[in-house]
């Protein structure tokens, strides 16, 4: 399985559209991280870019994310990429934490882009 998570420098990012790169973990049967891959992040807004796509065509099922609007969540999930909100820290503390069972959907989603990305 894989999972991905928003990243800035090498933290989850508080903003999906924004973030650096997407950290990429391949996890193995035995809840181990076999293998790590970083994704450059698409150019501008990424809620308007087809990183959905991109990461569901690289087996990506998981999406460990800091905070997103309904729109990226609707992306992602019409990828086949289930999302969990509300994460935060570095990225492999994170993978563990999901990987141990300890997280869950915040629920919570960015409703204000005052990035301005959505009114153009």
């Amino acid at each position: 399985m894989k999972i991905s998570l928003p990243t800035r420098q090498n933290v989850i990012d508080d903003h999906f559209g924004h973030c650096e790169y997407f950290t990429v973990l391949t996890i193995d049967d035995n809840k181990q991280i076999i293998k790590e891959e970083i994704i450059t992040s698409p150019e501008g807004c990424g809620c308007k870019s087809n990183i959905a796509q991109t990461l569901s065509e690289m087996g990506v099922k998981i999406m460990l994310a800091g905070n997103m609007g309904d729109g990226a969540v609707m992306a992602l999930n019409n990828s086949g990429i289930e999302v969990l909100r509300g994460c935060s820290g570095d990225v492999k503390t994170v993978a563990h934490k999901w990987l141990d069972g300890s997280l869950s959907d915040s629920g919570d989603s960015c409703h204000e882009h005052e990035h301005g990305c959505h009114n153009e």
